[in-house]
């Protein structure tokens, strides 16, 4: 351990970081012609120019390989109302296709229906990272949207958007508007 660099108790890095509230998404994609998908919280917008997302699935991951090999995958965002489909691709096991109703993307990677939106990838790049990846994706082709609310992952446990204390600015179009463009992606 170099000097300054203080041991972190894993218990205390998943606490503290559970306060950053996530999206879910489920990652899928095709193994030859068996759907493969798992369910992730590491999603996230990369660049808008070229478009990329990231993603980040364990090195123990038994869909990762077939996503690997097939070279392509589709982030499905999850609404509120799509728990169950976390869980069951939040687990182990075959077949979890079984239980939910899909339709190929334009690169036969499922989307899962009742998504809030999806996203279809190339994967560009794969990097090591401790006991994970980070894989990029070239977006090639984006979902419509739906009006529902996402399903967020909060401290350790499924979350929805309550309330919010903090009114949106007057002239929420006008504020939007004055933004850099870095701001916000």
């Amino acid at each position: 351990m170099s000097v300054g660099q203080l041991a972190v108790d894993q218990a205390a890095f998943r606490r503290v970081l559970g306060h950053f509230g996530t999206g879910v998404a489920v990652i899928t994609g095709m193994d030859g012609d068996r759907p493969v998908g798992f369910a992730c919280q590491s999603f996230a917008a990369l660049s808008l120019d070229p478009p990329l997302v990231l993603f980040c699935p364990a090195r123990t991951s038994r869909a990762w390989p077939a996503l690997e090999r097939a070279g392509r995958f589709c982030a499905n965002v999850l609404s509120e109302s799509q728990l169950p489909v976390s869980t069951v691709f939040g687990r182990s096991g075959e077949n979890k296709f079984a239980e939910v109703s899909w339709t190929p993307a334009p690169s036969g990677a499922p989307v899962l229906t009742g998504a809030l939106t999806w996203i279809d990838c190339t994967i560009e790049t794969v990097h090591e990272a401790g006991d994970h990846y980070i894989v990029i994706g070239r977006v090639e082709t984006l979902g419509e949207t739906s009006p529902e609310r996402p399903l967020l992952f909060y401290k350790g446990a499924y979350a929805g958007l309550g309330p919010t204390s903090q009114p949106p600015p007057p002239d929420l179009e006008a504020f939007l508007t004055g933004l850099h463009p870095d701001d916000w992606m």
